[in-house]
Parts: structure tokens; sequence; C-alpha cells
């Protein structure tokens, strides 16, 4: 190694795989533009025959720890996206080997490939402060992925409203029993979704976990098979599982009450089949101006008539046979958002409530009571 008095300060070798996979988990939280340099960095932490990653945003810290062979224990930090890509690019199969010294750099060896990192110093790098979180509960992966992927489409992506960017995760009064629930409304449509509420989840507080870490969450916990820990207070949330940690902070807002805007009275119960449906929607919208997006929904006795119509494009239209008994209606909208519905509902058959042109609409999984859909019309 290098000059005679360069101290080596952490030297490891690794299996590509494990590290690569490891590497695309955390690097997800680091920005892509970075105002402060040593947020561009993932921590590299070799201690007793394990190597542990973390990155952070100051919003949001990922640590993951991984099997590695530690020749001399000891930290650094280093270029995130430039050593996911690196590793990413190497050969399959390849033991990769870390060799940093104290002058600021680290040189890694793949084979015939031979890299030079430059790295900053552990101690800039930010350590994000839990506090103390009371509320611990465990849930199943498949549970936490149903919360998440089946609201997460509805969230508000609009700066001024912040407190809608995310999912309002909270402990609430079901059918006869306690639930924990995922809300999530861009003041368009709402997504609810619910479980029987764990054990250790009772009195806890409503929450709004923020959108980046929902995405984040969403790819983490994609494989997941065991229970996920999950533990939080008003103002952090962390989820534990797999050899890997999210810790996040909450959204600081109030969420609205959207109990307000379920309506409970709609009487006209449309059924129809859901893949049907969906895919009559997507071609009648083909029609339908990039702007608006709307599709018009004619329903009379057992049928169905969708169509669209634009000042360019032309109109169309499509009839479908559906289970509809009330009174004729017409009423339109989004088709997008439609859209984002209908392949929510993992049943064969969606079940729209309705009032009138102007109310919203709830939608459910005939099969499957814990989701429920409602959605604003639009005028056509």
């Amino acid at each position: 190694m290098g000059g005679a008095n360069i101290h080596r300060v952490m030297k490891l070798i690794i299996e590509r795989a494990n590290l690569l996979k490891s590497l695309a988990h955390v690097q997800g939280v680091v920005e892509r533009r970075n105002a402060i340099a040593i947020l561009s960095n993932v921590l590299l932490d070799a201690k007793d025959a394990r190597l542990s990653l973390t990155t952070t945003d100051m919003d949001i810290a990922m640590v993951e720890e991984v099997d590695a062979e530690i020749v001399q224990p000891g930290a650094v930090t280093a270029p995130a996206l430039t050593l996911y890509d690196i590793v990413r690019k190497l050969p399959e199969g390849a033991q990769i080997e870390f060799d940093a010294t104290e002058d600021g750099r680290m040189v890694l060896r793949a084979g015939r490939s031979q890299f030079h990192l430059s790295t900053l110093p552990v101690e800039d790098f930010p350590v994000m402060s839990e506090g103390d979180l009371p509320y611990r509960f465990r849930i199943a992966a498949d549970d936490l992925r149903s919360l998440i992927d089946r609201s997460r489409f509805a969230m508000s992506t609009e700066e001024t409203r912040y407190y809608l960017n995310g999912i309002y995760l909270h402990a609430a009064e079901g059918e006869g029993q306690h639930t924990l629930r995922a809300v999530a409304t861009d003041g368009h449509r709402l997504a609810r979704i619910e479980m029987p509420l764990p054990q250790g989840a009772e009195g806890m507080p409503g929450v709004i976990v923020p959108r980046k870490t929902v995405a984040e969450l969403a790819k983490l916990i994609d494989e997941v098979t065991e229970e996920i820990e999950i533990a939080l207070s008003d103002s952090k949330i962390r989820f534990t599982f797999d050899g890997g940690v999210l810790t996040s902070k909450l959204i600081d807002g109030t969420f609205p009450d959207y109990t307000r805007v379920i309506p409970d009275a709609n009487d006209k119960v449309l059924e129809v089949d859901c893949r049907d449906f969906s895919q009559a929607v997507d071609r009648v919208s083909t029609i339908s101006t990039e702007k608006s997006r709307a599709v018009k929904l004619a329903l009379d006795d057992g049928s169905l008539v969708l169509s669209a119509t634009s000042p360019d494009n032309g109109s169309a239209s499509e009839e479908i046979g559906v289970s509809y008994g009330a009174e004729a209606l017409e009423i339109g909208f989004n088709s997008r958002y439609l859209l984002d519905i209908t392949q929510q509902i993992e049943g064969e058959t969606a079940q729209f409530s309705l009032a009138d042109a102007a109310s919203p609409t709830v939608v459910r999984d005939s099969r499957d009571a814990s989701a429920l859909y409602v959605l604003m019309p639009m005028r056509v």
C-alpha cells in the first residue's frame, strides 16, 4: 500500500451480489443534487464480519447490514451513487475489495478493475436522532405492502397542501373493531385501506408518512417475507426488517377530517366486471384531451355507455353490460383517476355507489371490505 506513513483505516472483501442489493436499497434516499457534499455519500462501517451502509437526506435515514470479510475494521464515507454504478457494472460473482487510508482515498478492486474514490470524514456524516419512539407494533410484510400499495396512488403532489403529500396512518374504529388505517387523498380522489389493529398500536397518534418515505419503503419491503416492526412517536417513524432500518421524520401538519368526504347515503349501485370496465375506459379515453381526460358514464337499466369527445380528436363510445337498476344517470370522471382505482381492485367486480352527477362516488371491491375509494366527478 502507498506511502510508508499513511495508515489504513478500513479494509474488507465482499461479494458483489450482497453489496449490490444493499447499495440498491440505500442509494434511493440520496438526492441526485446535493448542496451539502456529505449527503451524497454513504457511510460504510465495517466491524464484526458485517458491513453497515447508511445514507440520509436529513429527513430520512436508511441503514442496511450485509455480511463481509473484515480485514481491518473501520469506517469511511464514499460517493453513494458513483459506488452503486461501479458495483452494478462489475461482473457477476466478483469479489470486491475495499481499502481505505487516512489520506481520504479509498481503492476499490475487483478482478482487473481498480477505482480510486475520494472519501469525506466520517465525523461530518449527520446522525439522525430518533428520540423516544413509544409506540411499537409488528405487522406482516404482506399487510404493510397492501396498506401502502393500495393507497399511495392517491397521495397529493401539490406542494402547497403539504399535509396531503403522504399517507395518513392511524388507529380507527371500524365496523365494530379497531383498525389500522392508511388514507391518502389529493382532493380529487381518496383511498382508505384498513386491517385489524396490531397489538401495541392502540392509542398511537395519527401520523403522516411523507411521499418519499412511502416510495422508498415500497421498494425496500418488496421482497420481505417476515414481519416488520414499526416504532413511532408524533414526529418520527422507524421501520425495521430483514437487516434494514428506515427512519423518517413525519409531516408536521394536520390531516383533514377525511370521514366528512366519504358519503354514506349514495343509493344508486352499479356493479361492473372490473377488467371489462377498465379496458373500455382505457379505449374510450384515447379520444379525450390530455388536459381534461374526461369520460362520461351514461347509466340506464342494465347498461352503461362510456363516451369521450374532444374538439381536436372526435368522439368515442362503448357500451358494456352491467348490473344497475336505479334511475338513469349521467356522470363524468377523470379517466386516469378511474383507471388508478380499478387497478387497485383485486376481485372481479367493482361496485360504484352513486348519488348524482355532482357528488362524490364511492368505489369498492365487491369481495373485499378492507378497501374503499372515493372519486369526485367532473363536469362533462
